[in-house]
């Protein structure tokens, strides 16, 4: 399995731990949204996405089984977090 394609849109929004949210495609032929870049208390780190339980806690839709694929998703997703352009400020026109 090869990662073919990232996409990563920086979110720069006061007072949150999210910082960017990622699209991978792996194999040129299976995609993976909604991976959220999140600043942790030890640097940023990736979430999958998940999605509510009927307790009220999260369950991942799609994730790595091994932490050596985890560690490749994660760093192609940091390092084209790093590359990314930050989001345009929002100007007021009078």
């Amino acid at each position: 399995m090869k990662i073919t394609s990232v996409n990563v849109r920086k979110i720069n929004k006061d007072s949150s731990r999210m910082k960017g949210i990622a699209s991978i495609l792996l194999d040129d032929s299976f995609a993976v949204h909604d991976i959220r870049i999140i600043e942790g208390d030890n640097g940023l780190f990736i979430a999958m996405p998940s999605r509510k339980t009927a307790t009220g806690g999260y369950r991942d839709i799609a994730h790595p089984i091994n932490p050596e694929t985890r560690a490749m998703f994660e760093k192609a997703i940091l390092d084209a977090y790093e590359t990314a352009e930050d989001p345009e400020e929002e100007t007021e026109e009078e």
